[in-house]
């Protein structure tokens, strides 16, 4: 049987661990109703933390004790009568009828409320909407269903237990079920060394503000209005450039829900000062769009004095002559893209299912020379394995819990820059045959293991040493270099396919293209890099015949 299966307090071993590495590293961060909580949760009946912890781990807030069976709880009002003192569950709480249709079954309601054999045969959400007027006062569960022996509890400290854990992980991304699926192999995880000083948050201050911050995001999400959210968003940079950056995101997206009801005004507003990615070419468009084209233009040359990155420079090629034009000034031409070769086929649309990526490989295909699909999986994973160990380095505040499928700041301006010493080694390896032993020993001894970059399900060992033997070690290091200046921008946009010649030890990377398709911007800039660099690369257009008549 499976070790967590074997120990039937597994999920309260987790629970605790967290607590414990709460207490350890975040102690002076915490508020007097955590630390209190640490404190009384240590004091309890292993039973009593048990119930608490299922409570926890579990969908709601409301629990009726009947549907609180575990073996190795035992009694669940016993257990429960241990965590009344807490303040932290309540029993026979107050409830709103729609809060009681949650606990009751349809038999339950149809019984109680005396429902005729039409209305019990209604859905749930019916025989809700059809009640709720004449029940508009809330009451407690043993007034609403009187001589039932069944109590209901209330878990009141939910948003203290998602405190603990968004101290723990840094996020409400992950839960409580990467402990059971690290467990049982599900997901494996690098271990990182790092020190009791390692942590996500630095101040009480930084999680007030990812609260505030993940508060406004929800609202957002839920359609709330943009400038209800904005009304609430901290209006004011924070120290910490992680939640800054968090911050800066949301008021691009913001920005965008405006740009998209065509309110220009505001959404130049925000996008001016926002540091977003994408943020100043997205203002220039809308000035563009409010036909403040003097304006616009002015934006316009102060990005191109200093681009932000490749993709606004290719977006201010593409909005220049535009503007130029709209104020009669003599227009630049765009330099010519290299040239790509391209190759044009005409095939039989074949019965479903099919991709056109698909269709193009089979097609090419030959015994002596296999394609793959692979997309952005193959570079990355070539690149992931030669540079696991600067990927995977201990800088501070980059690994602080052991679930951690890449570092925090993977996506941070300087992520490369803080590392440079360990990348500038891993690439360096590409200048000798180092890079081969490097690239077959990380594949072996870290298979499965969680990784930003390496997708095991993707990159078998035949498709790595075809890879290995057929692209040059030149041609990694140019691809891995470009990758690096940003990681978040170019760990996509590879070419569908690639097609390896291993008698000449050749390869060709193909970007296929359907019928009405178009290529996109960051496949436009990986597929220049290439030519420019000398790596092979072509565009597939795809055609289907005519049907036969």
């Amino acid at each position: 049987m499976n070790k967590v299966l074997d120990n039937p307090f597994y999920y309260l071993d987790n629970f605790q661990r967290v607590l414990d590495w709460i207490g350890e590293r975040y102690r002076d961060l915490l508020s007097g109703d955590e630390l209190a909580f640490l404190a009384t949760f240590a004091a309890l009946p292993q039973p009593s933390q048990a119930l608490f912890v299922r409570m926890v781990m579990r969908k709601g807030t409301l629990f009726r004790a009947s549907k609180l069976n575990y073996a190795e709880i035992g009694c669940p009002l016993e257990a429960a009568r241990h965590l009344l003192p807490t303040g932290w569950i309540e029993s026979d709480p107050v409830l709103s009828i729609d809060a009681l249709f949650e606990l009751l079954s349809k038999p339950e309601i149809g019984s109680l409320f005396a429902l005729s054999p039409h209305a019990q045969g209604a859905r749930k959400a019916e025989q809700l909407a059809a009640l709720r007027g004449g029940f508009r006062d809330a009451r407690r569960f043993s007034a609403w269903h009187r001589g039932c022996t069944d109590q209901v509890f209330h878990i009141l400290v939910k948003p203290l237990c998602d405190r603990l854990r968004l101290i723990f992980f840094g996020n409400f991304r992950q839960d409580w079920t990467e402990f059971v699926l690290s467990d049982l192999g599900v997901y494996r995880y690098e271990q990182v060394e790092f020190s009791p000083a390692s942590r996500g948050f630095r101040t009480r201050r930084d999680i007030e503000h990812y609260l505030e911050l993940h508060q406004c995001k929800e609202r957002f999400r839920a359609s709330a209005a943009p400038d209800d959210v904005l009304r609430e968003l901290p209006q004011a940079p924070f120290e910490n450039d992680w939640l800054n950056s968090r911050r800066e995101r949301l008021l691009y997206r913001i920005a965008q829900q405006y740009e998209k009801h065509k309110d220009w005004a505001k959404a130049y507003t925000l996008y001016a000062r926002c540091g977003f990615p994408g943020a100043r070419g997205r203002a220039i468009r809308v000035l563009e769009k409010d036909k403040q084209y003097a304006l616009a233009y002015q934006l316009l040359l102060a990005a191109q004095r200093a681009p932000e990155s490749e993709a606004e420079r290719q977006q201010l090629l593409r909005v220049s002559p535009r503007l130029t034009r709209r104020l009669g000034r003599p227009t630049t031409r765009a330099p010519r893209p290299p040239v790509v070769a391209t190759l044009a086929l005409r095939l039989a649309q074949p019965a479903a299912p099919w991709s056109v990526e698909a269709v193009v490989r089979d097609h090419l295909a030959r015994p002596d020379a296999p394609v793959f699909y692979v997309e952005n999986a193959l570079v990355n994973a070539l690149f992931g394995l030669l540079c696991w160990r600067a990927i995977f380095s201990a800088i501070p505040g980059a690994f602080f819990h052991p679930f951690h499928r890449g570092p925090a700041d993977l996506y941070s301006p300087d992520f490369c820059q803080r590392r440079a010493p360990e990348f500038g080694a891993c690439l360096a390896e590409l200048d000798s045959d180092a890079y081969l032993a490097t690239i077959r020993a990380n594949f072996s001894a870290k298979a499965g293991i969680q990784s930003p970059f390496v997708d095991w399900d993707i990159v078998g060992a035949d498709l790595l040493e075809l890879a290995l033997a057929c692209i040059p070690p030149a041609h990694l290091k140019r691809l891995f270099e470009r990758i690096l200046l940003d990681v978040q921008a170019n760990r996509s946009g590879f070419p569908d396919l690639i097609q390896f010649w291993p008698a000449e030890r050749r390869y060709t990377m193909i970007e296929v293209k359907g019928p009405g398709d178009r290529l996109q911007d960051n496949q436009l800039r990986w597929i220049d890099y290439c030519a420019v660099h000398q790596m092979p690369v072509a565009v597939c257009y795809l055609q289907w015949r005519e049907p036969a008549a």
